[in-house]
């Protein structure tokens, strides 16, 4: 017990040999030091004494605890593996075993029911010969005598009812015709209407814009409605006329309206439209 617990403590007893034999080779090959040399060289050479006494107990523990695995334990996983692999090598005959007896036995039932089955051969169906089939002609139509077809003509049960279904079908028709077409005469057409605004400018500021307002409501034309109108400054002194108008789009263009304006020369420099909108 006591030997395996050194084993794991990592303790060196001989240390000191050590360092003495490693000062005393330092001071032979570098001669003697002072004292704060002497203290590092000291501290250093603990250090690698440290480092390499726990190199040297890692390496023996090591070797201490491989020994036992050595050839003999080698030998002995060895013969252990080999065991199992018989026993595995076993089983696995035995299951070939059983499924080659198996087989055999799904052989010999299915050779025994090939032999137990009765062969059936097969036969051609056998065709029935058909005669062909004789066409029977319809029976001969009766010629109608001249005297069934007087009769035959005589006997009318609703063909004066039909005309005169016809007749007062046709009356009817024609009635709503004509009504259709009165009460489309009468209602009257939708006339196209736009609201025009017309800005009128005069001259400069000494046009009398009194004068220039008659001018313009001078302009008749058909279709044509004059509005309401006002004067809107422009700047120095000058006003324009803003008017407002009616206008039937198929009578009145806004060209020919223009055209009609600036024929007042006088008074009027130039026509433009404001605002347009259909009504």
């Amino acid at each position: 017990m006591a030997t395996n617990f050194l084993m794991h403590e990592k303790i060196w007893f001989d240390k000191f040999k050590y360092d003495d034999a490693e000062r005393k080779f330092y001071e032979q090959m570098n001669g003697p030091m002072t004292g704060c040399s002497r203290q590092e060289n000291g501290a250093s050479v603990i250090l690698r004494d440290i480092a390499r006494a726990r190199e040297n107990i890692q390496k023996s523990l090591a070797g201490s605890s491989g020994a036992p695995s050595g050839p003999g334990g080698d030998h002995s996983q060895l013969v252990v593996r080999i065991a199992s692999l018989e026993v595995e090598n076993e089983s696995l005959r035995s299951v070939v075993r059983d499924l080659q007896q198996a087989l055999s036995k799904l052989e010999a039932r299915l050779s025994s029911l090939e032999r137990s089955s009765p062969g059936h051969r097969a036969t051609a169906p056998q065709t029935q010969h058909v005669s062909p089939m004789r066409q029977v002609e319809p029976p001969a139509k009766k010629a109608a005598t001249p005297a069934e077809d007087d009769e035959d003509n005589d006997i009318d049960l609703f063909g004066s009812d039909e005309e005169e279904e016809d007749k007062e079908t046709a009356r009817l028709r024609e009635e709503r015709l004509r009504q259709y077409a009165e009460k489309k005469a009468k209602k009257p057409t939708l006339v196209a209407k736009s609201s025009i605004l017309l800005d009128v400018k005069p001259w400069d500021d000494e046009t009398d814009m009194a004068q220039l307002e008659a001018c313009v409501r001078s302009v008749h034309l058909d279709g044509l409605t004059w509005g309401a109108s006002k004067l809107v400054p422009v700047g120095y002194g000058i006003r324009k006329l803003q008017i407002q108008c009616v206008v039937e789009d198929d009578k009145v263009g806004t060209d020919l309206l223009e055209e009609e304006i600036t024929k007042f020369e006088e008074h009027v420099q130039s026509v433009d439209i404001a605002a347009f909108n259909k009504i």
